[in-house]
């Protein structure tokens, strides 16, 4: 464990040192619903609606050969299925199955929980902050929604 040391960080090595943090709780997550982080990423945008793979390609920022992997594997175990794209009779699009749906709820429940203790160190005015800045990066540099607001929660005001 890695002690502080008073010192401020700047900000790339606490986006960075931030990031991981979220990986590794993401990864805990998905090991205790015997899924990767992939496939929970996978399950958290379907959550949505059903996507064809370009699309899903797009949005995970995943090369076409590693998604269509992605949906094999996450197919063979049940979550997923591909399905006729009725707009287009070539494409198919990706959707949860049954099972897919009850693991993405309950991965995403829990993995919501645990990613909303990280700042509980905060009092509600800094971690509205926290929310509205990350907000801004986010939408600055138009990253795709992978992971939907938590029910409940509410956008910070700019």
């Amino acid at each position: 464990m890695v002690k502080p040391t008073g010192e401020h960080m700047g900000v790339v090595s606490a986006l960075v040192r931030a990031s991981f943090l979220v990986s590794a709780v993401y990864a805990d997550s998905a090991r205790e619903y015997g899924i990767t982080s992939q496939q929970g990423q996978l399950l958290c945008v379907l959550m949505a609606q059903p996507y064809g793979m370009s699309e899903l390609g797009g949005i995970l920022r995943l090369a076409k050969s590693s998604l269509t992997e992605l949906v094999d594997r996450s197919a063979q175990r049940g979550l997923v299925r591909r399905e006729p794209d009725p707009r287009d009779g070539r494409a198919v699009r990706v959707t949860l199955t049954e099972r897919g749906g009850e693991v993405a709820e309950a991965f995403y429940t829990e993995t919501c929980r645990r990613i909303d203790r990280l700042p509980s160190g905060l009092d509600a005015d800094e971690r509205a902050a926290l929310a509205g800045l990350l907000g801004r990066v986010v939408e600055e540099n138009q990253v795709p929604v992978v992971f939907l607001e938590p029910a409940g929660a509410s956008s910070p005001k700019r």
